[in-house]
């Protein structure tokens, strides 16, 4: 057997991924003075935001390493600039232009999906130039804010749609939005989407409505309903067969905290989707997902240690005659492990066991999870994953971070360990 499969060496691993995260941030560190939050009459700050607009700026730096078995290990060190400008209110309108661009510094071995190293482990940030948004937004109608253009669109956890924010290059939408709050507690997010700009700098055409209402309960949570019809142009842009990704989803979740004690909270989700075939998709399918939480939050904000978070969860994506519950446009990196051996279900479906821990000591955020992965048909059991990770953000605009990923594979693809390293700087 290979040496990773060894209980021993596995242990050795994983203490290594959780010192190094946790050490190489504190040495990051080490000698800055920089206060907690942004000094009065930040002179940065203040330079980019005047009656004539704002410059939007946002610098990352990552390091990255990928040891998979069945590839060479990959090392890549990407920087990411994002640099836009809003302009200022007029008449209830107001546009926005951001740029963003991403390349290696000093090392380039790694397969970014476009490069043609296919020999090494995948780090899908490959070296390009874009427009990242461009929109025009409208905002004299009361309670409504009307947006056009290529821009963000952010529903709930980002499970369904999201920006993909960990890659470098983000997910946008050349999409019609609009935002409706008239009805009080009741909000309406309404888009339709032609064509998605994806991480890999790539344009991907669809003819896609989607609709999110949510209802909040004051004290309680929000009740959302949502429906997603997702119809894709290109065969060859539309997941693992021609039109895989073409589906109608439509769901209910509900997500909030209650007060238990006077620093103790209650934190809960459930969420149910129907999933089927849309549109030109080949197939004759309906699949299920459930995404069940519980877990405790005491803030206990009189100490160095706060914001103490426990949390077991349990998600499903089902399957139906050998095709898994789909979810394109969703941020799935932050679902079933940050080693990304999940971001689309096998066809057997996948359910993910988990548990959480998190907490804020003296300003440093720290966040460990554990996976167990299971197929939702066929009984097999895919593997597990240890996820740990640790943030510090200085002066309002720099946050330096280390995470480290390790997937045990059982009886689906590899062993895989992940170590990222990363600062950055927004304004």
């Amino acid at each position: 057997m290979k040496k990773w499969n060894s209980k021993s060496y596995r242990r050795s691993c994983l203490l290594k991924g959780v010192l190094s995260t946790a050490g190489l941030a504190l040495l990051a560190t080490a000698g800055i003075s920089f206060a907690a939050e942004p000094p009065a009459g930040d002179p940065i700050a203040d330079a980019l935001h005047g009656d004539w607009g704002q410059i939007k700026l946002n610098l990352r730096y990552r390091f990255e390493h990928v040891e998979q078995d069945g590839t060479k290990t990959s090392n890549g060190d990407p920087i990411r600039l994002r640099l836009g400008y809003l302009t200022p209110k007029f008449a209830g309108f107001q546009a926005f232009a951001e740029f963003e661009g991403n390349t290696p510094v000093f090392s380039r071995d790694y397969n970014d999906k476009s490069n043609g190293k296919t020999e090494y482990a995948v780090i899908a940030d490959p070296a390009e130039g874009e427009l990242n948004q461009g929109w025009l937004s409208f905002d004299t109608i009361p309670d409504t804010v009307i947006k056009a253009g290529r821009q963000k669109i952010l529903l709930d956890n980002q499970r369904f749609v999201g920006a993909v924010g960990w890659r470098q290059l983000e997910q946008t939408f050349d999409a019609a939005n609009l935002l409706n709050t008239s009805l009080g507690a009741l909000s309406a997010n309404l888009s339709y989407i032609w064509n998605v700009r994806t991480i890999l700098s790539t344009d991907v055409n669809m003819d896609s409505p989607i609709v999110n209402l949510s209802y909040n309960f004051n004290g309680i949570g929000a009740l959302t309903a949502y429906g997603y019809w997702l119809d894709y142009s290109d065969p060859d842009d539309s997941g693992p067969f021609e039109y895989a990704f073409s589906t109608q989803t439509m769901g209910l979740r509900f997500n909030g905290k209650a007060g238990v004690s006077d620093n103790l909270k209650l934190l809960y989700t459930a969420e149910y989707a129907g999933q089927s075939d849309y549109q030109d998709n080949p197939e004759d399918y309906s699949a299920d997902y459930y995404h069940f939480i519980g877990g405790l939050l005491a803030p206990n904000n009189g100490s160095m240690l706060t914001d103490i978070t426990g949390k077991i969860g349990y998600e499903v994506l089902g399957s139906d005659n050998d095709i898994s519950f789909k979810t394109p446009l969703g941020t799935n990196h932050g679902f079933n492990g940050w080693a990304d051996l999940f971001l689309t279900a096998p066809p057997t479906g996948l359910q993910d066991l988990y548990g959480m821990l998190g907490a804020d000591l003296g300003g440093y955020k720290l966040k460990l999870i554990y996976h167990d992965f299971q197929a939702d048909e066929g009984g097999a059991d895919y593997g597990t994953e240890f996820d740990t990770m640790l943030t510090k953000k200085f002066a309002g605009h720099y946050t330096i971070q280390a995470a480290y990923a390790d997937y045990n594979a059982d009886e689906y693809k590899t062993d895989t360990q992940k170590f990222w390293l990363q600062l950055t700087v927004g304004f």
